[in-house]
């Protein structure tokens, strides 16, 4: 049985002593902290570098506020956020979500809430992920469907076959070659291929 790795966390808060105890609060979780900074422009440059599961971001920093680098780390899918903030006016939730933040913390808080803004935060994150994995899966299934009818199309009105009989050619090449379905209605749709 393989024993998980720690999740890897960048933290971006400017007072120093509430990194420190994040920091802390976080390795005494079991959580692997990989890089901290007091500035946003520079919590972005981490994230690229270091390739987190997780960002904690405060919202008020020098460089650039927490919600526009969650905005440009949730925009490409790069870790969950989490934002920490002494404020909890509806419309910085609202600007939070909207940058794609998936958990949301106000200071002060304590180990246990921390912890489930981090899994909250990381399900999400997670579904998410699986989400867009199967959009583009369907995509694909999608796209070798239509190169399948555009190739039996052709099949059909250049060599004359039937419907099922210009399906089973693709099947069959397609099984014979060790190659997809997609492939072979490519070829036959661009004329390298004819029964």
């Amino acid at each position: 049985m393989r024993i998980p790795l720690p999740k890897r966390v960048v933290i971006a808060e400017d007072e120093a002593i509430i990194r420190l105890d994040l920091r802390e609060m976080l390795e005494e979780e079991g959580y692997e902290v990989v890089a901290e900074t007091g500035r946003g422009d520079e919590a972005v440059e981490l994230v690229a570098k270091h390739s987190p599961d997780l960002c904690i971001f405060d919202i008020k920093m020098p460089g650039m506020d927490g919600l526009s680098a969650a905005r440009q780390v949730s925009s490409d899918r790069q870790a969950a956020v989490v934002i920490l903030t002494a404020f909890s006016q509806r419309y910085l939730i609202e600007q939070a979500r909207d940058a794609g933040v998936l958990s949301y913390l106000v200071k002060p808080f304590q180990p246990e809430e921390l912890v489930s803004a981090i899994e909250v935060a990381l399900g999400r994150f997670e579904e998410m992920r699986q989400l867009e994995e199967t959009v583009r899966e369907l995509e694909g299934q999608l796209e070798a469907r239509k190169a399948v009818d555009r190739a039996k199309g052709r099949l059909m009105d250049d060599h004359g076959m039937s419907e099922q009989d210009a399906f089973a050619f693709i099947q069959k090449t397609a099984m014979s070659e060790r190659s997809t379905m997609f492939d072979v209605a490519n070829l036959v749709i661009g004329g390298f291929l004819k029964p």
